[in-house]
Formats: structure tokens, sequence, C-alpha cells
């Protein structure tokens, strides 16, 4: 049994956290944080079972790899196995271990060589699974450490009780871009720089992500990476399957131009052209363009075609903007701090625009922002921190831009 003062303070920090949540992401992945951090682990997991296809997905996930997209048939591998047994397993040496399958974390760029999987119970049966992978020390986890994480999952287990949260899982995505152990330095005279430090990341169609982290990180590197603006240093970019980690010209001009829309804090339009005219600019780059005057529409500006950048309102600038990306029909857009310069109003009348074009176009949007409270509004939250992924969480029940509240 672990000592009676790490229960306690484990406990008493956890049940503090448990009392303030209001959706299941949080009650989950606050847990996991703790979990992680106490054992000085590597990466760790939290699966959560859809009982009508009987699969089990991660919902929240802290490490250096990208698991998101990955679903494990209940009774299968060490997480179905906890899952579908109820029981507990402490994994010694995953390598020799018939029971793991290798096919989560090793897939993905991080060897288990150590492991600790307990299930999540609810009153009547298991809803999934906790995992913690790999000591930072390179030793192995004990008895004492598989019952501290029991004793974690239970209490998440009775906040997802009490507080009647439902269990969702969205079906699996395809995948759009995919950064797999991508690096990038930049060099000023002798000194070398390193920004991205092995970014393992896949982008979904049709999906809203938001990147968190600090200025400094690497967030924006990163989407300028994914954007054709920047260039990887080592590693390697797809785009829907095709290689763009080394693009030639030709391929970044034909990307940049048809595939890729931009909407950033700075909205760059130009100030001799008016609202129209800034968007009919853009379709002319492309072969298939909408409609200017139908791009205008989707953002609520079709009363404001004639104005210059200089007689609208930051909103409505930045409305303009996304109109220009989205007049492209892109399969992604890319957007940097879209809403910093704007008050909070205005915020969510763009924000609510950005929702549209995700529900309504089928678009990939991926947003690097400061705010957090926007990230409750995305399908997946990519947390990044000095330079590596640090977590990736999975709303299950996003809000809408209008229930945002800062």
């Amino acid at each position: 049994m672990a000592s009676d003062n790490k229960f306690r303070r484990v406990t008493f920090e956890l049940m503090e956290q448990l009392l303030e949540v209001t959706n299941l992401e949080e009650a989950l992945a606050g847990s996991l944080e703790i979990i992680v951090r106490e054992l000085k682990s590597e990466a760790g997991a939290i699966w959560l079972l859809d009982k009508k296809t009987d699969r089990l997905a991660p919902v929240f996930h802290i490490g250096p790899t990208d698991i998101s997209n990955i679903s494990i048939e209940n009774g299968i591998g060490i997480e179905g196995l906890v899952t579908k047994t109820g029981k507990s397993m402490l994994v010694s040496d995953a390598a020799n271990d018939p029971r793991f399958d290798g096919t989560v974390f090793d897939d993905n760029g991080l060897i288990t060589k150590t492991m600790i999987c307990v299930p999540l119970n609810n009153v009547n049966d298991v809803i999934g699974c906790y995992q913690i992978v790999n000591k930072q020390n390179g030793s192995k986890y004990d008895q004492e450490e598989l019952e501290l994480c029991e004793h974690i999952a239970a209490l998440a287990a009775m906040t997802i009780d009490e507080k009647g949260f439902i269990v969702e899982l969205e079906e699996k995505k395809e995948v759009l871009a995919s950064l797999k152990n991508v690096t990038k330095q930049y060099r000023t005279g002798d000194t070398v720089n390193m920004v991205l430090k092995g970014i393992n990341l896949e982008i979904y169609k049709n999906e809203f992500v938001v990147i968190l982290g600090e200025s400094g990180c690497g967030k924006s590197t990163m989407m300028n990476i994914v954007g054709g603006m920047d260039f990887l240093t080592s590693g390697t970019l797809t785009i829907e399957g095709k290689d763009f980690s080394r693009p030639t010209d030709e391929m970044l001009t034909m990307f940049r131009r048809e595939y890729v829309g931009f909407i950033f804090q700075a909205y760059n339009l130009m100030p001799n052209l008016t609202a129209l005219e800034n968007v009919q600019y853009i379709a002319e780059l492309v072969d298939d363009p909408m409609d200017a005057e139908e791009a205008l529409a989707k953002v609520g500006l079709s009363h404001r075609a004639g104005n210059y950048p200089g007689q609208m309102s930051g909103g409505q600038q930045q409305r303009v903007s996304i109109a220009r990306a989205l007049v492209k029909k892109p399969k992604l857009i890319l957007a940097d701090e879209p809403t910093a310069a704007l008050d909070y109003t205005t915020s969510i009348e763009v924000l609510q625009v950005i929702e549209d074009i995700v529900k309504n176009k089928g678009t990939t949007v991926m947003m690097v922002t400061h705010n957090v409270e926007i990230a409750k509004m995305a399908d997946r939250v990519v947390k990044v921190r000095n330079g590596k992924i640090a977590n990736i969480k999975k709303n299950l029940h996003p809000l809408h831009a209008e229930e945002l509240i800062w």
C-alpha cells in the first residue's frame, strides 16, 4: 500500500480538482496528469469504451506520440484486457509479456518497457481504463504504485457517476496531414536554436483542432510548416499521403494557392481594395473558387462589400480575411491568433463563422491561440511545451462559440 501521506496528498489534490470540473474531459485529464506526475512517467492515456462498437479509444493522452486516432477491440491487448476483465495489470517487461501487442505507443515511436493499466469502473460496469507507460528513470513500476493508480481511477469514476457525465466517442477520422518526428532549428552565427524537438501529430479531415502553448514553445512554427510557409529540418510531413518534407517550389505554390487558407491576427487586407475586391483578388488565383459575393455572405458582410478596410471595424476586417480564405474552397484553414486583437463580443462573432466553416463546409481548421477558453469548442486540443507535444485531449462535447465566456 502506498504511504498514507502520499494517498492523503494526492486524494486532496484530486478531489479539489474534481469539485470544479464541468465536463468529463476535465475530470479525466486532471486525474491522469496527477498520476503521470506522481509516478514520474513518460506517457499515459485514458481509454473509454464505446459500447456501440465494443472498441476503446483514447480521450486524453500525455507524452510525445499522437495516438488520438487509434481504437482497440475490447479484450485485445493490455488496455482491452483490463477493460474486459475489470482487473488491473502491472507489466514489468512489455517486450516479453505475451499479453502486450505493441500497437499503441510502440507503433507511434515510444517503446513501451513497463506499464500500469487499471480499470475505470462506474456503478454498473467498466467504462475504460487508465494506462501509465515507462518511468522516466528507467525503473519498473511496483505494486504500491499500482494501488495509487487504482485509488485515483476510483475517485475519477466516482465523479463521473455523481455528475452524470455521458461517454460518447466519435468515429475514427481520415488523416489530412501527418507530422512524424519533425524538428526545426534556426541557426544564427554559431548559435543553433532548436524550436521543434520531434513533433508527432496527425491532423484529421473536417476537424477543428486548437494548438495551445506558451509564447516561444513552437506552436506557430509547427503550423507554418504544415502550411508550407516554413520548412522542417528533419522528419516527415505528409499531406493526404503525399510527401511534403522536401517540397519543390512548384509543389509549394500549388499547395498554398489551392489547398490552404490563412487567417492571421493581422488581417493583411489590401487597404486600397474594397472588401469584395480583397476577396475577388484571391479568388482569381485559384482554378475553382467560390463566388466572392457568396464568400462575403457566408461571413455576414454582404452589406459591407463596397467598404474599404479603413471603413470597417477590426472584427469586420477579420471576417473579410476569413472570406478571403474561404473563397479558395480550401481543405485546410490555418488560423494564427485570429481573435487576439478583438474584444469579446467580436471574437465570438468571428468564432461562430469558423465553427460554421468546420460544421457545414467540411473544412479542417487548425488554430493557434493563447486563449484556453477557445479550446473548449475544438474537437481536439493539442498542448505544445518546449518544442514537443505535451498532451492531446478530445472534447467529447465541444461547446458552441456563443457558449464561451472569458
